[in-house]
């Protein structure tokens, strides 16, 4: 009976690590995809609206999950600040967010650039900042729903087998 009993202790504990692992490539592109339509709605916030930086970051923060919304939240209050640069504050508020999401160096590194050139600029450059921010966003959008198809499956088999064949050796 203690036997059946870490068995099936030894199966549910890798199973759950399989699921864990595979859900990390279910929720980066997934996070993309927020991030990308954050960026359409700062694009329509300077085009069209005029709003000025903070007031559209505390706006897309109040309209956008999780990570967006924490990432445009700690931008417009950074951006309060009077000592602070914008790309400063964009680094800094992406490098607070960044542990938390799935997202990978890839991914960092585009958003980085981008806040490179954001507030720099008139309002039409700034759009082609962003369009062109978009379109390597989709890039990585597009591999990241790849390997999801490709890994997500395997992760999951990976635990609940590895659970097994532990089970096979130790008995």
């Amino acid at each position: 009976m203690l036997k059946l009993l870490g068995a099936l202790l030894i199966i549910g504990t890798t199973t759950w690590a399989g699921f864990e692992a595979s859900s990390h490539f279910t929720r980066r592109p997934k996070q993309v995809r927020i991030i990308k339509d954050s960026l359409q709605a700062l694009d329509a916030e300077i085009m069209y609206s005029h709003t000025p930086l903070r007031e559209a970051a505390k706006k897309i923060s109040l309209q956008m999950p999780e990570p967006a919304a924490r990432l445009y939240d700690l931008f417009s209050s950074k951006l309060s600040r009077t000592d602070v640069t914008v790309k400063s504050a964009w680094k800094d508020s992406l490098d607070e967010i960044w542990n938390t999401t799935d997202m990978k160096d890839e991914e960092y590194e585009i958003l980085i650039q981008f806040g490179e050139s954001l507030g720099r600029h008139d309002r039409y450059t700034q759009q082609k900042q962003i369009l062109l921010t978009l379109t390597h966003l989709d890039r990585e959008e597009t591999e990241a729903r790849e390997k999801q198809k490709k890994y997500e499956k395997i992760m999951k088999s990976v635990g609940i087998l590895s659970g097994m064949l532990f089970i096979i050796l130790l008995f």
